[in-house]
C-alpha cells in the first residue's frame, strides 16, 4: 500500500473522505474560452454541444476524511481522455455518453482553508490547492460560499436546493485530472452520495476583482446555470495519482 508522508504524517493510499457536503452549479460556455483557459495543461475540453464546454463550479465543506475537515472551492472543466483523436464536429454528445467515453473532471484552481490538505494535495495529486478565506453558509435553505483571496473578493456563489433524486448510492468512478510544476496527472476517484438534490439553473452567482473572477467573465459568467446540485452527505476515495 503506498503512503505519503505530509507534515510528519503517514497518509496511506488510497485517500478516503468519509463525510462531505457538496454544491455545485455548472455553466455551458464557449470551448475555444474554455480551451485557452486550460491550454497549459496538454488537456482538451470536451464538448457537451457543439462550441460549448461545460465549467463547473463546486464549494465543500469536508466534515470528516484522512485530510482532516476543511473546506474547499473548486473551478473544474469536462475534458476528453487524453490521446483521443479530434473531437467529431457538429455532433452533440451527451453527458453519459462523454463519461461512458472516459471523459473527467480537470480541477482548474482549488482555494482551501487549511494547510495541512493544501499540502497534501499539491504533493500527492498535483491539486491546485492554494490558502484562501472561505465563508460557507450552508445552515440556511439557499446555500452560499463567499470566496475571498489576498483579501480580494473572487466570487459570492449562491445555490437554491432543487428536487431530491431518487436513489444515489455509489456512482461510476470518474477520473480527475490535475496539472502542476509542469507535470499532468490522472486520479482515479470514485464517489458514494447520499441527500442529492438536483435543478435546472438555481444559482446566482457576483464576481469580485480578482484575478480569477476576471477570468470567469472572460468565459461568460455570470450567466444562467446550466444546473445545479446539492449533496448533503458523500464519501469518496482517492487514489495513487498517474503522471500523463
Amino acid at each position: 500500500m503506498a503512503r505519503h508522508l505530509i507534515q510528519g504524517r503517514e497518509i496511506a493510499m488510497p485517500v478516503r473522505i468519509r463525510d462531505a457536503t457538496v454544491c455545485s452549479a455548472s455553466y455551458l460556455v464557449r470551448a475555444d474560452a474554455a480551451r485557452a483557459v486550460i491550454a497549459y495543461s496538454g488537456l482538451d475540453v470536451a464538448e457537451v454541444l457543439p462550441g460549448k464546454a461545460l465549467c463547473t463550479l463546486v464549494f465543500v465543506d469536508y466534515a470528516d476524511g484522512d485530510l482532516d475537515a476543511y473546506r474547499e472551492f473548486g473551478v473544474a472543466f469536462l475534458v476528453r481522455p487524453p490521446g483521443t483523436g479530434p473531437p467529431p464536429r457538429g455532433l452533440r454528445t451527451g453527458l453519459s455518453e462523454l463519461r461512458r467515453a472516459g471523459a473527467g473532471a480537470f480541477i482548474h484552481w482549488l482555494p482551501v482553508d487549511q494547510g495541512f490538505t493544501m499540502e497534501a494535495g499539491r504533493t500527492i495529486w498535483g491539486f491546485p490547492k492554494e490558502l484562501a478565506d472561505i465563508d460557507l453558509r450552508l445552515s440556511s435553505p439557499y446555500k452560499r460560499c463567499i470566496l475571498r483571496k489576498d483579501g480580494r473578493l473572487v466570487l459570492d456563489l449562491l445555490v437554491k436546493p432543487g428536487a431530491p433524486v431518487p436513489g444515489g448510492g455509489t456512482m461510476a468512478p470518474v477520473d480527475a485530472y490535475s496539472h502542476l510544476d509542469g507535470v499532468t496527472r490522472r486520479i482515479p476517484w470514485s464517489m458514494s452520495p447520499r441527500g442529492v438534490r438536483m435543478r435546472p439553473g438555481g444559482a446566482l452567482i457576483r464576481l469580485g476583482n480578482h484575478p480569477v473572477a476576471k477570468e470567469l467573465s472572460e468565459l461568460g459568467l455570470p450567466k444562467h446555470a446550466l444546473m445545479t446540485s446539492t449533496v448533503s452527505h458523500l464519501t469518496m476515495t482517492f487514489g495513487e495519482a498517474k503522471e500523463l
